[in-house]
């Protein structure tokens, strides 16, 4: 089935990045039920056309969009709405997750016939909000063909990457590199400081240059300047990415030390109460 503007979807999940996913696909003129936890949220998705929905009436829905939290938050998603699924629906799943878990959702979906496409997704909130994401994409290659449609209207590009899980271990390789960079880019931030730089120069001195990239161009001016707000990454879905990499690694016996120092940092910072803030605010951690 390939799918049109008279789709009806589903989207759960509307936090920084699934709000202004869901606005893109409202504006598109497609038809969408929009669901989330606490269900406030959904308020400026219904005030621009969006319908409020329960998950017990999610059957009537072709195509069910994920973007939540994490593998507990997908899974108990998809267990509330598991009794309601019909053949045929197709569920794609824009949260990052583990591997293993993605796998067994899969399979469980499979069983009711209904088809899982992992598509974790990577470029921010402001790849979201200009639908310039680019998506890993994992699962059955024909069907992923025939979303395009809706990829489009959020993304510049959808890369098959193999099976179902293919596409969550692209997301957790692409989260490895921003995760540890981050920490790697904190600590340059301070040791320039220390050396007398003026650190808002960084950016633009280093940018073109082999050390230039655009987490860089990001974190290194809110690290200089200490400007964590607006939130566009938070530290906890951070650490949780890269501990689904050192997992992953572990399952293949590979050693990644530089992602499990960068992982230690991550955590450390977030257990000292910093879950919340901006990626950027690991070089308070750096400087203590």
């Amino acid at each position: 089935m390939i799918f049109d503007r008279h789709t009806k979807i589903a989207f759960l999940g509307l936090g920084l990045m699934g709000s202004r996913m869901a606005s893109r696909l409202v504006q598109a003129g497609f038809q969408v039920g929009v669901w989330n936890r606490t269900a406030s949220a959904c308020d400026p998705l219904v005030n621009m056309g969006a319908e409020a929905i329960d998950l017990s009436n999610i059957g009537k829905y072709q195509v069910i969009l994920l973007c939540l939290a994490d593998d507990h938050a997908v899974e108990s998603v998809y267990q509330h709405m598991q009794p309601h699924l019909k053949r045929n629906q197709v569920i794609v799943d824009f949260s990052s997750l583990s591997v293993e878990k993605t796998k067994q959702l899969a399979q469980a979906a499979h069983q009711q016939h209904v088809t899982w496409i992992d598509s974790p997704v990577s470029g921010g909130t402001a790849g979201a909000e200009q639908g310039t994401l680019v998506i890993f994409a994992g699962g059955h290659a024909a069907t992923i063909d025939n979303l395009s449609l809706i990829y489009n209207v959020l993304s510049q590009r959808v890369t098959r990457m193999g099976d179902s899980g293919t596409g969550q271990a692209t997301k957790i390789c692409n989260q490895l590199i921003v995760a540890a960079n981050s920490t790697l880019i904190a600590e340059a931030v301070a040791l320039a400081d220390q050396a007398g730089v003026d650190t808002r120069l960084l950016a633009p001195a280093l940018a073109g240059g082999f050390a230039d990239s655009k987490p860089f161009q990001i974190l290194a001016p809110r690290m200089a300047t200490h400007t964590f707000e607006p939130v566009q990454w938070k530290v906890q879905t951070l650490s949780k990415d890269l501990n689904n990499a050192v997992r992953l690694a572990q399952s293949y016996q590979l050693s990644i030390p530089v992602a499990q120092r960068a992982l230690q940092q991550l955590q450390a910072h977030q257990d000292s109460g910093n879950g919340q803030k901006d990626l950027a605010s690991i070089i308070e951690y750096i400087e203590q």
